[in-house]
């Protein structure tokens, strides 16, 4: 009986035998989050699969604990007919990242970090009623929020770009974090993030 060599897999990047990595291709170690407001509310807690079956649902402001691409691809599944299909964003969102390294030769955790912190808005606005006339007033954004909407962007740039389109979503994820990344203003997110805080500043 002749024992048959096994190749290394070209497609994981990096190494170390014990290290976890998402989807076993990339690593958690050197990710930089360069805004400090936002580095208790990015969380980049190692794991292989990112689906901890909503175990934080009932915990107060317990998504700050769920992994990023988790609730990247959380975000995915909704609103529409997506819903449930954990499956599926899973799969989507691993194809982006591999796009993104193809593209890039960088780790693409850091790629959709560094989207998050170009596309999360640090001011908008709300609503005030004072002597039966409503006013809006411009507000600073909380850090929770701001990871909230960056992720919220990114999901939407890559939904409709998609839709009525030839292009896959994958790949229309990956160009939108991507764009984000670098803070082009071709961006959906970024488009998104200027118009609030234009807005905001107005109402000042």
């Amino acid at each position: 009986m002749s024992s048959q060599t096994q190749l290394p897999d070209i497609d994981k990047v990096g190494s170390g035998l014990n290290e976890i990595k998402l989807f076993d291709k990339w690593s958690w170690e050197g990710i930089e989050i360069r805004d400090p407001s936002l580095k208790k509310y990015i969380s980049l807690k190692p794991t292989y699969l990112p689906h901890s079956g909503g175990r934080h649902e009932h915990k107060r402001f317990g998504k700050a604990e769920v992994n990023v691409v988790e609730r990247l691809i959380n975000r995915l599944m909704y609103p529409g007919k997506n819903g449930g299909k954990k499956m599926m964003a899973y799969n989507i969102v691993r194809n982006a990242f591999d796009i993104i390294y193809l593209e890039t030769k960088e780790n693409p955790i850091q790629v959709f970090v560094r989207a998050i912190e170009n596309s999360a808005p640090r001011e908008e606005t709300t609503r005030i009623m004072y002597g039966g006339i409503v006013y809006r007033v411009s507000v600073d954004v909380s850090s929770q929020r701001r990871v909230d909407l960056a992720i919220r962007f990114i999901t939407e740039g890559a939904r409709e770009c998609s839709f009525g389109n030839i292009k896959p979503i994958e790949q229309c994820l990956a160009d939108e974090i991507l764009l984000a990344s670098r803070n082009d203003p071709q961006s959906y997110s970024i488009k998104q993030k200027e118009e609030i805080e234009r807005i905001a500043l107005s109402s000042r």
